[in-house]
């Protein structure tokens, strides 16, 4: 199917035609399947699944921003691969332990406290001492809990971090840059910090550094090796 029936099969199914839809779901079983299969032996039987992978597809179809220039596969396979992991994550065998969703809660809250405190983001060292958390045990939280849909997160210039490490075959290859949790769990600290404000929590670099408690030119130097190990990283996972 060409890229203008597929626009025009999504414009019809976002008005409301169950036909259009029903056929974008045909037209993209395989690209369903396709991630599906990523997710067996969880402990979920595979139609199930699917199903959660339909869900995830019909959520992408009445999501998707005709004017963005992109693929819609490249929109629609983080939402299919979301709908599932939500649901393993939540209600099937894999889950956050209950100490780090615990201890996510606890940060939120002291996070909100200080907000209202202090009127501005509350730097680390103040999170730290609100919590009686290390920065790291912080840090460990707020990756473990964040959503898979936080790498698409754009930043104020339309950047996400699952852009940066892009694939001419988005059916194959998207998976693949989940395991970016992973090497972001790899990082040294003050470049899992940034990577985690930047990209997960959506701030500019000076907001970013506000937190961090140091300058914009050090959070952009932290970045810039933050990203260049992660690059390394996914292109040792190709």
């Amino acid at each position: 199917m060409s890229a203008a029936e597929t626009f025009a099969l999504l414009e019809a199914a976002q008005s409301g035609d169950e036909v259009a839809g029903e056929r974008m779901l045909r037209e993209n079983n395989g690209l369903i399947w396709s991630v599906v299969r990523r997710y067996n032996g969880r402990g979920v039987d595979t139609d199930d699944l699917y199903q959660l992978g339909c869900i995830g597809f019909l959520k992408a179809v009445k999501g998707f921003d005709l004017t963005y220039g992109t693929q819609f596969s490249t929109y629609a396979v983080p939402k299919i691969a979301g709908e599932i992991r939500r649901f393993l994550r939540d209600d099937g065998a894999v889950k956050v332990s209950r100490t780090l969703r615990e201890r996510s809660q606890s940060i939120y809250g002291a996070r909100e406290r200080l907000r209202v405190q202090l009127g501005r983001e509350p730097v680390l060292s103040e999170l730290a001492e609100e919590t009686g958390l290390s920065v790291e045990e912080i840090a460990d939280a707020d990756l473990a809990s964040a959503a898979p849909e936080s790498f698409q997160q754009e930043l104020g210039d339309g950047v996400t971090l699952e852009t940066l490490f892009g694939t001419e075959s988005p059916e194959e290859g998207m998976i693949e840059r989940l395991t970016l949790r992973t090497a972001v769990d790899a990082l040294p600290e003050k470049e899992r910090m940034t990577i985690l404000l930047r990209f997960f929590k959506a701030l500019t670099q000076e907001q970013a550094a506000r937190v961090l408690g140091v300058s914009q030119v050090q959070v952009s130097r932290l970045e810039r090796r933050a990203l260049q190990k992660l690059r390394a990283a996914m292109a040792t996972e190709a």
